[in-house]
């Protein structure tokens, strides 16, 4: 874990339709949610929000001050403008500091440039980019690392099960398939011939379709959608502090 994030966040007021006048004033509205308490509606300055979202991701526990309360906080939802990606809204989870929680957090690859394979002309690419695990807020990492300085020939790959969980961290899924590549060694030939294959940019054929970080947008244009978590078709949480609100 890294130093600890920390955001001030000031009681919003205008709300549904009204908040895009804060967009417009520098501000970006938001919602926190959790168990024991009703959504609080929000608002940050943009550069302040957008340094934490930078920051913390989705998978590191961010300090809460909301009108005097305290609460940590992982970052659950960020809507983004679909022309300039500006951030629109952001959705905090609060949580417990004893409670377990999942995220999502990235795969790093260790020592590019450095393994013998590479060394002898063989190219490596990265299969999965995260994946989701769980831990207590201060236990989860900020990344997964893996060093790919063993890989030597085309048929040596890594796998979940060789990267070493830090203490207190589990794959969410109890039945995570450990075998799940992670990164594959090819020959710059195979490749090529692939790329030529799919008439464009090769991609390692290990690789699964993984949920973009920040998720999708979606537009709140009512106030029942912008005290739902998420905004529109948003399943999570599924608390009934949350429904009662709606």
């Amino acid at each position: 874990m890294g130093d600890k994030i920390n955001l001030n966040l000031d009681i919003r007021e205008l709300q549904g339709k009204k908040v895009a006048r804060l967009r417009q004033q520098g501000f970006v509205p938001g919602v926190v949610y959790g168990e024991g308490f009703d959504p609080m509606l929000v608002q940050s300055e943009y550069n302040v929000i957008e340094k934490v979202i930078r920051d913390a991701g989705k998978h590191t526990p961010v300090h809460l001050t909301v009108d005097g309360k305290k609460k940590i906080a992982l970052i659950k939802d960020i809507e983004r403008n679909q022309v300039k990606a500006r951030i629109q809204h952001v959705s905090f989870h609060a949580v417990k500091a004893g409670d377990v929680v999942q995220a999502e957090v990235p795969i790093h690859l260790i020592g590019l440039g450095e393994s013998e394979a590479e060394k002898v002309g063989l190219i490596i690419l990265q299969a999965i980019e995260t994946v989701q695990i769980k831990a207590k807020p201060g236990d989860l990492p900020e990344s997964l690392e893996i060093s790919v300085e063993g890989l030597v020939t085309d048929e040596d790959r890594i796998t979940l099960a060789d990267i070493k969980l830090p203490a207190g961290v589990e794959y969410a899924d109890i039945e995570q398939d450990l075998d799940l590549v992670v990164a594959n060694v090819y020959e710059p030939a195979a490749l090529e011939a692939a790329n030529e294959d799919a008439g464009g940019d090769a991609e390692d054929p290990s690789a699964t379709d993984v949920e973009a970080e920040h998720g999708s947008d979606t537009p709140q244009d009512t106030q029942e959608e912008e005290t739902r978590p998420g905004g529109k078709q948003q399943d999570e949480p599924k608390q009934s502090n949350v429904d009662a609100n709606k």
